[in-house]
Parts: C-alpha cells; sequence; structure tokens
C-alpha cells in the first residue's frame, strides 16, 4: 500500500456538485493498493495512520511533531487513489501494479473499518469509491508525508523465521553455559594445583629442619659415655 498524508486544517471531497466527504482539523490521506496487497499490510497502513505524530501538543504548542490524531481526537478523510501505483514508461503512466477495481474496492471498504474499529467511525470519512472526484484540501504547514508499506513476509514464512531465530538463541545459551562450565572447571584445577604446591612447600620446609630425611630433628643421646653412677 502506498499513502499520500497530509496534515490539514480542513479537507473534503466532491463528486459533480455533491459533498461526500468533509473534515475539519486532521489528516487528509490518499490510498493506493497494488496487487500483492493482503489485510496484513492494511493493518500496518492503518496502525501507521493513526499513530503519526504530525501535530503540536496544545498545552506545549512550541513542541512540533508530539501529538497524533488518536492522542489529539481528530478527524481521517481517506480517498482512494489508484494512480499512486503507477510506473512511467516514458512519460506515460502506467498502473498495471494497482489491484483492479474489483478486488480494491472491498479491500479499500475493509480498511475503512478497521480505521473506525481501531479509532472511531465518526472521526473517519471518505469520498465515493470509483467516481471522479474532486479533493479539496487546505494543506497545514505545508505538511505531507508519503507513506509505503514494507515489504513483509508471507505468514509461514515468518513463523519459520521466529523458530529458527528461537533455535539459534537455544543453541547460544546452551554453548554458553558449556563454555562457562569449562572455565570453571579451569579454574578449579588451577586452584587445586596452587593447593598442592603449597603442602610440597611446607613438606619441604619440614625437611630442611631435620639433620637428614630419615631422622627426627630432636638428637638422642651418645651411647658411647659412661653411664653417672
Amino acid at each position: 500500500m502506498k499513502a499520500i498524508v497530509q496534515k490539514v486544517t480542513r479537507a473534503s471531497v466532491t463528486v459533480g456538485d455533491r459533498e461526500v466527504g468533509a473534515i475539519g482539523k486532521g489528516l487528509c490521506v490518499l490510498l493506493g493498493i497494488t496487487r500483492v496487497d493482503t489485510p496484513r499490510e492494511a493493518e500496518w497502513m492503518a496502525r501507521k495512520l493513526l499513530n503519526l505524530r504530525l501535530f503540536a501538543d496544545p498545552a506545549t504548542p512550541d513542541r512540533m511533531w508530539d501529538k497524533s490524531v488518536l492522542d489529539l481526537g481528530l478527524e481521517v478523510l481517506c480517498v482512494s487513489q489508484f494512480t499512486l501505483c503507477h510506473v512511467l514508461k516514458g512519460n506515460k503512466p502506467d498502473f498495471h501494479n494497482a489491484m483492479g477495481a474489483e478486488a480494491s474496492g472491498p479491500m479499500f471498504q475493509d480498511f475503512l473499518k478497521l480505521l473506525g474499529s481501531m479509532y472511531r467511525e465518526d472521526k473517519i470519512q471518505t469520498g465515493e469509491f470509483g467516481a471522479m472526484m474532486q479533493v479539496h484540501i487546505q494543506n497545514d504547514g505545508p505538511v505531507t508525508l508519503a507513506i509505503e508499506t514494507p515489504q513483509l513476509p508471507p505468514q509461514k514464512e515468518r513463523k519459520a523465521q521466529n523458530a529458527a531465530s528461537g533455535r539459534r538463541g537455544s543453541k547460544d545459551n546452551r554453548k554458553g553455559s558449556v563454555d562457562s562450565q569449562k572455565g570453571s572447571e579451569v579454574g578449579g584445577g588451577s586452584g587445586t594445583g596452587a593447593v598442592a604446591a603449597a603442602v610440597s612447600g611446607l613438606s619441604l620446609q619440614e625437611e630442611e629442619h631435620k639433620p637428614d630425611g630419615s631422622e627426627p630433628s630432636v638428637p638422642k643421646p651418645d651411647s658411647s659415655e659412661p653411664s653417672v653412677p
């Protein structure tokens, strides 16, 4: 999906002499539906439009880009605009990327209902799908954004990617645990060696205090001296 979003002080749509939709302060959205769009793209776009922070907070008017239509209770005028899905062949636009009217009509109506369910139905206005319309916009700023839905992978592919990410995370955690255990064993071995070296050092010190390796350090009486009577 592609959208041209304009911040407006007021906007309206007429078909011939009839006004079919009008809003005060809020957003005017021209929406193009491509032939590959699905309800997932519609949901992404609806959330994005309602949460765009294009307005100042009335309490702090110097802070621009702070509030959305949801925050301030503003209105949205959404008009179907298949010409957004064009490619240029020389100087002539080609619209083969746009979804056909038979399929895009129901999808556009579903999109309006989605906006209403996420926000308020009475805050959503539109034109007349398939008719030649005149859109009257009083752009405030001017502020205009071009938005396009990202390339969303199919549902099955997204589930597979999430599952693969989970498996990689578990594998990395297990590897980290094994490495930590190995580090502890190495550290423990070093500690044991230090204790053994300390014990060995004490043994050597004890041996140094002996006359020789087999006799105790306390001297015995000389057996060759005569006994005292």
